[in-house]
C-alpha cells in the first residue's frame, strides 16, 4: 500500500528497551478534499530513511498495516493498529494534472480587436 502527501512533521529517533529497538515517526498530510494527517512509523534500520527529508516536502511512502493483540493485567483483550513505512521517495508537487503551458511567444499576437468584422453569431 502507498500513501502520498506533504510531510507535516518528522520526529526524532527513539530507542526502547535493552535490545535497542528504534522507532521514528513521520506525519503526512494528504492532498485531497478532506486532508488527513497520517502518522507512519519507521522502525530499526528504516529510521535512517527519513534523514534526507524535510517538512513541507511532497513524498510517497510504501506502508504495511500492522495489528496486534494485548491482554492487560485485568485479563481484557485490547487490539492496536499501526502503519509501518518501509520505503519513502520524493515526488514532484502536482500541478493539478494540467499540461504545461506553451511559452507566450508560441502564439501569434492578436490583431486590432476594435475592427468590425462580420460574423453570423447572434450576439
Amino acid at each position: 500500500m502507498e500513501i502520498q502527501g506533504k510531510i507535516k512533521m518528522i520526529g526524532a529517533t527513539q530507542t526502547f528497551g535493552s535490545n535497542g529497538f528504534r522507532k521514528r515517526e513521520i506525519v503526512i498530510t494528504t492532498e485531497e478534499q478532506y486532508p488527513q494527517h497520517i502518522m507512519v512509523e519507521f522502525v530499526q534500520d528504516k529510521t535512517d530513511l527519513l534523514n534526507t527529508y524535510q517538512v513541507g516536502q511532497p513524498v510517497k511512502i510504501s506502508i504495511n498495516l500492522r495489528g496486534r493483540e494485548w491482554v492487560n493485567p485485568q485479563g481484557e483483550t485490547k487490539y492496536f493498529n499501526s502503519i509501518q513505512g518501509w520505503r519513502i521517495e520524493a515526488v514532484q508537487a502536482d500541478a493539478g494534472n494540467m499540461p504545461p503551458m506553451p511559452p507566450t511567444d508560441a502564439f501569434e499576437p492578436a490583431g486590432n480587436l476594435n475592427e468590425e468584422e462580420h460574423d453570423d453569431l447572434p450576439f
